[in-house]
């Protein structure tokens, strides 16, 4: 029986930009490799690059060189609509500032990925999902109704919704107090062992980081374990 492919798999990746002050590297020359339901956390100083990692990683930034393969395709080559369908149903990102729509509800933002999916009962799934992350009350709201932690629930219900196979967060606890962010947390874990999928974790937490299968530290656009 053959193995599974890894679920993340980046090779030799490079991210160079270009500021005032001339070329910046941000990512140099990063291999790493995570498992299919593996629990991996990237920590590491402000300014190291592990954002910038994860949005390569996440084909949300396409980086200047190397390869990057996402449950088994390479997508380093594919244009912003090849990725953006490519992401629908493997891919979820919780990120460190919600990124919710504010003119649409809880149950509207859930939803989105969904319909883009053309799934019949989008609603209603969105409507399981927002129950499984405890805001089933809190479904006619509009973000600015919420506070920071609903919001960021409603982040996870939305990112999880569609089934990914791996899921990216990005610092989902960065802008929440310490009680509101443990309980963010247990619910990313719980739900991502409930459901198997792949965690890729970017932290400057190290409690949080130390729950995860795996650590990877990152300085000056390198990682190492």
């Amino acid at each position: 029986m053959n193995n599974p492919p890894p679920a993340l798999q980046l090779q030799d990746v490079s991210l160079t930009l270009k500021s005032l002050a001339g070329p910046v590297d941000i990512l140099a020359g990063v291999s790493l490799s995570v498992g299919a339901g593996e629990s991996v956390a990237l920590t590491g100083p402000s300014g190291s690059g592990k954002s910038s990692l994860l949005m390569v990683a996440a084909g949300l930034e396409k980086p200047t060189a190397g390869k990057v393969t996402v449950t088994g395709t390479d997508i380093t080559s594919m244009g912003e609509d090849a990725l953006a369908r490519f992401r629908l149903g493997r891919v979820g990102v919780v990120f460190q500032s919600f990124h919710l729509i504010p003119t649409m509800t809880a149950l509207e933002n859930v939803a989105v990925p969904l319909e883009l999916m053309g799934v019949a009962d989008a609603f209603d799934r969105a409507e399981r999902e927002l129950r499984a992350v405890g805001l089933i009350l809190r479904t006619d709201h509009y973000p600015g109704q919420l506070s920071g932690g609903e919001q960021q629930r409603v982040a996870l219900a939305r990112a999880l919704a569609p089934g990914p196979q791996i899921l990216f967060a990005d610092e989902p606890t960065g802008n929440l107090d310490s009680a509101t962010g443990s309980g963010i947390a247990d619910l990313i874990f719980a739900l991502n062992a409930e459901r198997g999928a792949t965690l890729f974790l970017v932290t400057h937490e190290e409690k949080l980081a130390q729950r995860c299968g795996r650590m990877l530290r990152m300085a000056d656009g390198r990682t190492d374990a």
